[in-house]
Parts: C-alpha cells; structure tokens; sequence
C-alpha cells in the first residue's frame, strides 16, 4: 500500500471508532446502482463521469426511451400503432436534437466526430 492509502484508511477507521459515519443517508439502504446497459462499455466511465457531473440526465433518458421505443417498433405489426410509435421515436429524437443544440454539443468537434455512431445507438 502507498503512504496515501494508508492515511485515507487511517482516517476512514478514526471516522467509523468516533460514530461520524453512522448517520449517513441511505444508512442499510441498497445503493442504488445505474443501468449503463444501453452505453457502450468503452463509453461508460466517461458517461459516469459527465453524470456526475450534472450532464447527460435528460439526454440519457431520451436515449434510452428511444432505444426502448425503437426495439418495440420491431414486434408491433398494427400500421396504426406502428405510426404512433414512430411519431413518439420522432418527438423524442427532437426533443434530444433541441438539447444538444441548447447546449452547443452539436457545434464541437468530439460530437462530429461520433455523432453518426451516436444516432445509430439511438
């Protein structure tokens, strides 16, 4: 262990021996986990990271209500019901487009650069 470590534990055990740490929200609670199922594994730290970060909330919704939508697409045969769906996927990838436009995303090179891989995702 590095001398960091060692003090950060240090620290932890006189926190945990004083009763700072028994009154912290959530105490005996399962934490609660996120689903990243729908992000790519090499994407998911920096997804994590831009979360934390107070990014990504709305979007990540929309993305994953889209891709939930667009699988669902696949087992509905009614062209009636197959065009409400369709128009809900459309509302939601606007609605996505306008925050991204909102945020300036869509004008940095990053986005350009994957914005195509991110559409198919979507």
């Amino acid at each position: 262990m590095d001398i960091f470590a060692l003090i950060a534990e240090d620290k932890i055990k006189a926190a945990i021996k004083q009763g700072e740490l028994d009154n912290l929200p959530g105490k005996g609670k399962p934490l609660q986990l996120d689903d990243l199922s729908s992000i790519p594994e090499e994407l998911r730290m920096g997804y994590r990271l831009l979360k934390n970060a107070g990014f990504f909330d709305e979007e990540a919704k929309l993305g994953r209500d889209i891709m939930h939508l667009t699988e669902s697409l696949k087992g509905i045969t009614n062209p009636e019901n197959q065009m409400k769906l369709r128009d809900e996927i459309n509302e939601k990838r606007a609605r996505f487009e306008k925050i991204m436009d909102e945020r300036k995303l869509t004008q940095s090179k990053a986005y350009a650069q994957y914005r195509d891989k991110l559409r198919d995702k979507l």
